[in-house]
């Protein structure tokens, strides 16, 4: 793939003209005296400072930004020194129905409706100028421009209002409802501007040329001082436009959404979005009390990306794109490209500036060396937001790592964590795929949480859901009054089991959002990999479709050639732009390549995928199939724990026991296990240290590292109480947790278990589909690291124990020696093994020339190093 340069960043001088309709640029406008800086330029607050909560007030107040309703604090956020001002009274006149505060705050309401009549902050007195001097002769919008921008359907408002030159002179339209009268500002004179009726004002000012100016807005009990954005040219370069619509933008967050800089010497915030079949976009705010005739927004050309630059909006403030449909109507939607919204179930989006100071570098540094198939990988998986429920990010960043670090896990997967409506989906609904959900904090918390893991050693992989979104009416379903990201056809947008809609990756600005949004992720917020959910319902046009529900591609097949083109595009775009990363697949079918380059094609005639790591699971079905049996029955099944080592190196697996496979009637882990609470743990200790000792990486899902009987449920998360030492059964619990953790460092120690994971010549069977073995529930295999040392795992799945039983081994070790032993009698064990170096004996067996006597504890795994 062709390196793109860097994004173009706007500059205080834009380098091009507008797209739509060039007007004379204007001189830079001149900031009054005596006024602070808008929020969007203040100095970032020292380390340590808590982030200010969205909407809440502000702690500065500003001369260029439009009054602002006082919101009340979030729970626990301190107080603002100062209010910012309000917006005034509205002339009785132009009064409608009173809005409730929550559709105040959200938006619900129409845009005719005039705001409530707050009390307001005055504006301090200016320094003494001339009285306003009457207006010329008005230049009042035309009818058609004039119906165009009441209702929403304008696509150049910037054409029409602000500063133009004209035939006598410079006309000034200004758009402001609810305002008493609006004053023209420039040079130390004033000029009242002319009220045309709706919001309308305007003048006609007899020097040639457009000065520099500000307007001075006059509401019932205050005024407001503000450069108009109508005199701004656009804030968005011709670059980044280019790449948009090439789709290939892979920092797309920085040029889409609402981005807080200094444009044209004014400092505000930038809004963009791509809807190219609007008719009009409007932004509404809680900065215009949720009305957004005043702010309406112009579309670059053929790009399908609107603009406005609001001056003196910042961090903080509330926002949605109102949209004008195809239809005529309207729809408020939440930003596709907010990095922060409003905690659920509000779905405003939220202007954010990050100041978060990372203190990563070292992990950063080391993480790609060696590479991840041939180093230690065992993963923690965790539902954050119910790992211990009611915990912020900073407070999880108190607790999470210690608690991985002592268990010796390497990564961490975090479940789904971009902002989603529903808690019950577990994250896997987003809604807000570029804004970590604020359910537990601010974006900056949610980095200070990775750091924080990082610091600790701790590497973070995240659930990363491009398969598909749900249908709310304020997200992404048809976003601009048409199929947008979703499949213009019904029959392929609607995902059959989810009742969601499919992304259209065929389209190139839906795959450059999501490849941009694995980008975003790995390098705003540092993250490690990225774990790709339903990989398998992407690939195939008939997943979970009968026959006659789904069409074939253009050869014939049922594969998806677009989502084959799009996945093959994220993982090349993902490991150049961030060395470092894993990608991992989560699919489900025997698909070809899922780990193999990109470039490399196979016998199916595609390229491979490109993913580093895919999850077996095939391994994780049949292994748990095999120890659900009775141990009477499992000789009858014995070739579901051997199977898997036929593909066992078709591709880079991961071997997962997650959140999926301990809920709806799953049963925990433990609780999967025949026999009575003893056999069970011991079979729970059995088979976590057969999976750790087996080829691949390791990923267990939380509360079944210490053996909880009951399934996951995500309102109350682990049954922690079960490792209280005042509870009876403490210790048959914290015997398994102990065990995971001798299983990660006894792990860590052996590179015969990770360095040659995905090369076939570190792995041999010892006993494995022979009728003795089957017979007594009996698995043996030697492990190999990449100077031949050998490491020996026995498992024992029958519930007695096997005296004297005899494994051929290489004749090139001397001694064995037990490294684990999951009956240990610290982990709830019988203590059954063979104690002491235990040396071959010149007696064959399994093939070998030499063999071992040992004593097989019951539903156990041992594993045996050199002496």
């Amino acid at each position: 793939m062709t390196r793109r340069p860097p994004t173009s960043e706007p500059s205080d001088t834009p380098r091009t003209a507008p797209v739509a309709a060039p007007v004379a640029a204007p001189v830079a406008p001149v900031a009054p005296p005596h006024r602070t800086a808008p929020a969007a330029a203040q100095t970032p607050a020292p380390r340590g400072t808590p982030a200010k909560p969205p909407g809440r007030g502000r702690t500065t107040r500003t001369s260029d930004r439009e009054a602002v309703p006082k919101r009340k604090p979030a729970a626990g956020a301190p107080k603002s020194a100062t209010s910012a001002p309000k917006e005034p009274k509205a002339p009785k006149a132009a009064k409608g129905p009173a809005r409730t505060g929550a559709a105040r705050a959200r938006g619900r309401t129409a845009a005719a409706v005039p705001p409530p009549a707050p009390e307001v902050d005055p504006v301090p007195a200016p320094d003494p100028v001339p009285a306003p001097e009457p207006a010329h002769d008005p230049v009042p919008v035309g009818a058609q421009d004039r119906g165009r921008l009441l209702s929403g359907t304008h696509h150049d408002p910037h054409a029409v209002l602000g500063a133009h030159p004209v035939a006598g002179g410079t006309a000034v339209r200004v758009l402001r409802p609810y305002a008493l009268g609006v004053t023209l500002v420039s040079d130390g004179r004033r000029l009242a501007l002319r009220d045309d009726g709706d919001g309308f004002f305007s003048a006609l000012l007899p020097a040639p040329g457009v000065p520099a100016y500000r307007l001075r807005i006059a509401y019932q009990g205050a005024e407001v001082e503000t450069v108009d954005p109508y005199a701004l040219l656009p804030s968005l370069g011709d670059f980044d436009l280019h790449l948009i619509g090439e789709g290939r933008h892979e920092e797309l967050w920085t040029a889409l959404g609402a981005r807080p800089l200094t444009h044209q010497g004014t400092a505000g915030t930038r809004f963009t979005v791509w809807a190219p079949n609007a008719r009009g976009v409007r932004v509404i705010g809680a900065f215009n009390h949720w009305n957004g005739t005043s702010h309406p927004m112009r579309s670059l050309g053929s790009s399908g990306v609107w603009e406005l630059f609001v001056p003196g909006i910042g961090e903080g403030e509330l926002y949605k794109f109102e949209i004008a449909r195809p239809d005529g109507s309207l729809t408020q939607r939440a930003d596709p490209m907010a990095r922060y919204a409003e905690v659920p179930p509000a779905n405003a989006s939220v202007v954010h500036v990050s100041r978060h100071e990372w203190r990563d570098a070292e992990w950063l540094a080391r993480r790609a060396t060696p590479a991840v198939h041939e180093a230690p990988f065992s993963v923690y998986e965790v539902h954050l937001s119910s790992w211990r429920p009611g915990l912020t990010y900073r407070q999880l960043a108190e607790q999470l790592p210690a608690y991985v670090s002592e268990l010796g896990f390497t990564h961490v997967e975090l479940m789904p964590l971009a902002e989603h409506p529903f808690g019950g989906s577990w994250g896997y609904q987003v809604t807000g795929f570029y804004a970590p959900t604020s359910r537990m904090g601010t974006p900056d918390d949610f980095k200070y949480l990775v750091d924080a893991l990082h610091r600790a050693g701790i590497g973070v992989l995240m659930d990363w859901v491009p398969a598909h979104f749900p249908r709310d009416d304020w997200a992404l379903a048809e976003f601009d009054g048409r199929p947008l990201y979703e499949h213009p056809d019904p029959a392929r947008a609607a995902h059959p089991d989810w009742g969601t809609l499919e992304f259209d990756y065929g389209r190139r600005e839906v795959r450059n959002f999501l490849v941009a949004n694995a980008v975003y992720w790995c390098q705003e917020f540092h993250i490690d990999g990225l774990r790709v959910d339903a990989v398998a319902s992407m690939l195939y046009l008939d997943y979970s479709r009968e026959y006659g529900q789904w069409s074939p591609n253009e050869y014939g097949g049922r594969e998806n050639l677009d989502a084959v083109a799009f996945l093959q595009e994220l993982n090349a775009t993902v490991y150049r732009k961030v060395p470092g990363v894993v990608t991992i697949a989560e699919e489900s079918t025997a698909w070809d390549g899922v780990t193999r380059p990109t470039h490399l094609v196979g016998a199916d005639g595609f390229g491979g995928l490109g993913f580093g790591l895919k999850w077996n699971m095939g391994w994780m079905h049949d292994s748990l199939a095999y120890v659900a049996h009775e141990p009477v029955h499992r000789k009858y099944h014995h070739h579901e724990m051997t199977f898997s080592m036929v593909y066992a190196y078709s591709e880079n697996y991961v071997l997962p026991i997650s959140h999926d496979e301990v809920v709806h009637g799953k049963r925990s882990l433990v609780s999967k296990m025949p026999g009575d609470w003893w056999q069970q743990r011991a079979g729970h200790r059995g088979y976590l240290g057969f999976m750790w000792a087996h080829p691949g990486k390791q990923l267990l899902f939380m509360g079944q590292e210490f053996a909880q009987g009951a399934e996951w449920s995500q309102a109350h998360g682990p049954d922690w109480w079960l490792l209280d030492p005042s509870y009876a059964a403490e210790p048959d619990h914290r015997g398994v947790r102990d065990l995971v953790r001798d299983l990660n460092a006894a792990y860590r120690e052996a590179p015969a278990l990770w360095q040659r994971d995905t090369d076939p010549a570190g792995f041999a069977w010892v006993a494995a589909d022979c009728a003795e073995t089957a017979e007594d529930n009996v698995l043996a295999f030697l492990r190999f690291d990449a100077e031949g040392e050998p490491l020996l795992a026995v498992c024992n799945f029958s519930p007695v124990v096997r005296h004297g039983y005899r494994l051929g081994v290489p004749d090139s070790v001397p001694a064995w020696r037990e490294v684990l032993n999951t009956d240990a009698e610290r982990y709830g064990g019988s203590g059954v093994g063979t104690p002491g170096p235990v040396r071959p004996q010149r007696q064959g067996a399994h093939g070998r020339p030499v063999s071992l006597e040992l004593t097989l504890p019951p539903l156990a795994t041992v594993w045996l190093r050199p002496a």
